[in-house]
């Protein structure tokens, strides 16, 4: 089976990070980021035959298009890792729905997308791994981030059943929580 590591938000950060060493222990990687440039960079500096996708997570077409394009160039992703995320800190009381609406569409809805996307993959290899990078703020709150703390710990809940529905399949599924 080929090694093959897709990074959501593996442009900046945590993602980025995760991408080199993914690569440094044989991955083909898929950096992925809402600005390709920004993905292109850093897929560039990794070496290899890494490639860059653009992707907004919280589009389904655009998640679907991105694993067909991935699969077309690198071969089946059996690993995944979420770390795209946004953070729009503020009191409740001062933030703006929209603000709500985003960081829950791409700090939860994205990496359910983009881990629908995957695990349909991971079925039909019987395997396969999921990292979701959540955050200290989901587990414990945090002053001025109440949405932010409402998606992360979505997050927690989402792949701990998820890692229940797909564990017969040889598909783990992690959340991290960093500070």
């Amino acid at each position: 089976m080929d090694k093959v590591c897709a990074v959501f938000g593996g442009s900046r950060g945590i993602g980025r990070a995760v991408a080199q060493l993914m690569a440094r222990k044989g991955y083909r990687l898929a950096v992925i980021a809402r600005n390709l440039e920004g993905a292109k960079a850093a897929a560039g500096d990794l070496g290899g035959d890494h490639l860059a996708f653009s992707c907004d997570v919280a589009k389904e077409h655009d998640v679907q298009n991105t694993f067909e394009e991935m699969e077309k160039h690198l071969g089946r992703v059996n690993f995944l890792v979420n770390a795209a995320g946004i953070n729009r800190d503020s009191l409740l009381v001062r933030t703006k729905t929209e603000d709500m609406v985003s960081q829950l569409h791409t700090n939860l809805l994205g990496s359910m997308l983009t881990c629908k996307a995957a695990v349909r993959t991971m079925i039909q290899q019987q395997g396969g791994s999921i990292v979701n990078v959540g955050s200290i703020v989901g587990l414990k709150g945090n002053s001025g981030q109440s949405v932010y703390g409402a998606s992360k710990g979505g997050l927690v809940g989402f792949s701990r059943a998820l890692a229940k529905e797909v564990a017969r399949k040889k598909i783990r599924v992690n959340v991290v929580a960093p500070e």
